[in-house]
């Protein structure tokens, strides 16, 4: 039996040989990609002495009732993003900060972790990017565990109904691959709705918007036309219809034009000619988020959710701006 199966698949084998039309691919900036990559672990790209400086808060007018704010905004950014890149707990964080403030003899004190749980909550956390725009945005989203069995125990045994999830929705520049708008939802919220939220939240003037399918909605074609994006690469069902006819006094709808593009020249011809494969870059975006972070969120409120998504968020931008591999194609 053995033998019969393994005749089969030498067989099959030679039959189809493997593909090589893609062709081979690699690095031409290696060794400057190679420090960047070193460069992320140093502790002075996360704590430096601008943060050091503004590490108190700068009192302006009268000093309220109850306990004064100790520490500043940027103060708490800087140590839950200390947290976030090198997986701390908040006690190993103030640990870890002490030693090091004491390293750098700053004469500064360290919250304690009670601090940076509650602090984390209400803080507004930017996304930095040096993107001018216009832009060719890809949009995706992907699903982070909050809490719930393993993946080797819902294999085994099937999964329960403690599982929860957020939804993780990014807008991505696809000529940098750096992030430019970030959401943290509830598991019920649909992409095409997120969507409409992720272009109002990106800052530079947006040229093209490339999605899957799960965005092929009234919605977010509507949130595209208000954000005056001159190109929109969504692909629409196998059983689209023509939303508006050509014979209309109402200016043309950009998905009747894809959908008539795609009945003239075919799926396929219509995903080269739009750019629609550059999509794949929101999905790169999604596996290197994963990859650096994690795929779970540690935090238990929604508020310190959203808070801990964007910190990683914005650790995964300067991390980016440090160096990016520049792939060719080998002949």
């Amino acid at each position: 039996m053995n033998k019969t199966r393994q005749d089969t698949t030498t067989k099959r084998a030679k039959e189809s040989p493997k593909d090589t039309s893609k062709g081979t691919y690699r690095v031409r900036n290696w060794a400057d990609y190679n420090e960047s990559l070193v460069k992320r672990g140093a502790i002075t790209l996360w704590i430096s002495e601008a943060v050091i400086a503004g590490w108190r808060p700068v009192m302006n007018g009268p000093r309220q009732r109850g306990g004064q704010v100790q520490y500043s905004d940027r103060a708490i950014e800087c140590l839950l993003m200390v947290r976030a890149v090198f997986s701390l707990t908040y006690r190993a964080t103030e640990g870890f900060g002490r030693s090091l403030l004491a390293l750098l003899a700053a004469e500064v004190t360290m919250p304690d972790y009670t601090t940076l749980c509650k602090r984390s909550r209400d803080l507004a956390v930017d996304i930095p990017s040096s993107t001018q725009g216009p832009l060719h945005v890809v949009v995706d989203s992907t699903g982070l565990k909050v809490y719930g069995e393993g993946e080797w125990k819902v294999r085994q045994h099937g999964y329960s109904k403690r599982r929860t999830w957020r939804k993780l929705h990014l807008s991505v520049d696809e000529a940098t691959q750096a992030i430019q708008a970030v959401l943290l939802t509830g598991a019920e919220v649909d992409d095409a709705e997120a969507g409409c939220q992720l272009l109002e939240d990106t800052p530079a003037p947006i040229e093209q918007v490339s999605a899957d399918g799960s965005y092929d909605k009234r919605k977010f074609y509507d949130a595209c036309t208000k954000q005056h994006v001159a190109h929109i690469a969504i692909p629409p069902r196998r059983d689209a219809r023509i939303w508006q006819q050509a014979n209309s006094s109402k200016p043309p709808l950009p998905r009747d034009h894809n959908l008539r593009r795609i009945r003239q020249v075919g799926r396929a011809q219509w995903k080269r000619e739009s750019g629609y494969h550059r999509r794949s870059l929101a999905e790169t975006a999604v596996f290197r988020f994963k990859t650096i972070f994690g795929g779970t969120l540690r935090s238990r409120s929604l508020p310190n959710q959203v808070t801990e998504a964007r910190i990683k968020c914005a650790a995964l931008n300067r991390m980016t701006a440090l160096g990016m591999p520049e792939i060719c194609q080998v002949a």
